[in-house]
């Protein structure tokens, strides 16, 4: 799948505003924070939940595994950046599902779905068959409008993963280069264009 096609399918609509924005923030705002310690602005409560959190499993090691290979199937690395697990997005999807278990069934459902299939056609668990044969399953499942019926599940499931994984990986660093989105940038301002003053009769106006 082509990382920029995925892109503009998305539109973009799963990256949170408030991620993005907080992502591009200059490095020099940023203070490194020691584990337990409370950023402005959060209750204690959030901090420690937070912390609570991340000393939790949900994913095995099989499933981890399964999900790497899916989320650089989803973006990989190119010549502009490096892929979804260069971003860490694996480890950010762990997350997400502790934070909001409405994605722990459907996700782990997902990823069995997808290694029946796999046994099914290939004898193999979706990580140990092929790269050609992970793909060729991955594109029956990638494009809805294109899909099966029969493989509504895993359009469905695949849809998550896909949403999921653009959220972990354009609300990065890497992501945001990948963008080639640079914030505001220092300007000088030249006045008003020539052919703009000579569009209103204002081109011997002196502004």
């Amino acid at each position: 799948m082509n990382r920029r096609e995925s892109l503009k399918a998305l539109g973009l609509t799963a990256i949170s505003t408030s991620l993005l924005v907080g992502a591009c923030k200059p490095s020099g705002d940023k203070k490194e924070l020691v584990s337990g310690e409370q950023l402005p602005g959060r209750e204690q409560w959030e901090t420690e939940r937070e912390e609570k959190i991340k000393k939790e499993t949900f994913f095995n090691a099989h499933e981890m595994a399964t999900i790497t290979v899916l989320v650089d199937i989803i973006i990989p690395k190119d010549n502009v950046s490096g892929s979804a697990t260069d971003a860490k997005v694996p480890e950010f999807i762990e997350f997400i599902v502790k934070d909001m278990p409405e994605h722990q069934v459907p996700m782990r459902g997902g990823l069995k779905w997808l290694d029946i299939q796999s046994f099914n056609r290939f004898e193999k668990p979706f990580i140990e068959t092929s790269a050609t044969n992970q793909i060729t399953l991955i594109d029956e499942i990638a494009y809805p409008n294109k899909a099966k019926p029969e493989m509504s599940a895993g359009v469905s499931f695949f849809n998550r993963m896909r949403s999921l994984t653009a959220s972990g990986f354009y609300t990065t660093e890497i992501g945001i280069k990948d963008i080639g989105y640079v914030g505001n940038q220092p300007n000088q301002w030249e006045g008003v264009p020539a052919d703009v003053l000579k569009q209103y009769g204002m081109e011997n106006i002196n502004i």
